[in-house]
């Protein structure tokens, strides 16, 4: 931990770094994920891949999940930041939920398996990998309110950005969809695929948006 770091725990170093552990575990899902679509769209070997991915996505979780039970009991155990507790609960519980999003969404494209998705390809992976740099973005957000607050707002900046660009994405690729000769059932599903892989920058957005708020409120 940086010593520039403010004591927002005061010399509760095991949360801080309890905290910080939880965010290692938030970008490494992340991560996992992205590594899990590209394989599903991409490779001969995707099947195995993803299997391994998901397995791995769901040890994530676990881990997250004690994680924050874990400093939960911390934060009221020893009746520790008073006013920021509600917000950080509430940081926390979002990223958790945004995690869990994305391993369903994951799992619910296995299961699924959109017929006619090889054609859009190159489309999906350009949205996979827009819509995970905004989940990237706000987890580096997360980590700036608890280390530097005056920098989270550069961090939520790039987060509108990414997630204004997989719209656009999601919408041309929805176009692309929709202009084929396909059956309406399989680019429904096309199209249920995208807005999938679209919600989670979205979701992201909706993070950086409470994180705006609870940087401002630590800055008062």
């Amino acid at each position: 931990m940086s010593s520039e770091t403010p004591p927002l725990f005061g010399k509760t170093r095991f949360l801080v770094g309890l905290i910080d552990e939880f965010l290692d575990k938030i970008s490494e899902g992340v991560i996992v994920v992205e590594i899990g679509i590209k394989a599903y769209l991409t490779t001969s070997e995707g099947p195995e891949i993803c299997l391994e991915k998901l397995n791995q996505i769901i040890e994530i979780k676990r881990s997250c999940s004690e994680l924050r039970r874990t400093i939960v009991t911390m934060l009221y155990t020893e009746m520790l930041l008073p006013d920021a507790r509600g917000d950080v609960l509430s940081l926390l519980g979002s990223l958790f939920e945004l995690l869990d999003e994305m391993g369903d969404n994951f799992q619910e494209l296995m299961i699924v398996q959109p017929r006619g998705l090889p054609e859009f390809g190159q489309d999906f992976a350009d949205l996979t990998a827009m819509a995970i740099r905004c989940v990237q973005a706000v987890v580096v957000a997360a980590r700036m309110f608890f280390r530097t607050p005056a920098a989270v707002r550069d961090h939520i900046n790039e987060v509108r950005v990414f997630e204004d660009e997989t719209d656009k994405l999601a919408w041309r690729t929805k176009r692309r969809i929709f202009a084929t000769e396909l059956s309406f059932e399989q680019r429904s599903q096309l199209r249920e695929a995208v807005a999938m892989i679209n919600s989670l920058a979205d979701k992201a957005e909706n993070i950086g948006d409470d994180l705006s708020i609870f940087a401002i409120k630590r800055s008062l």
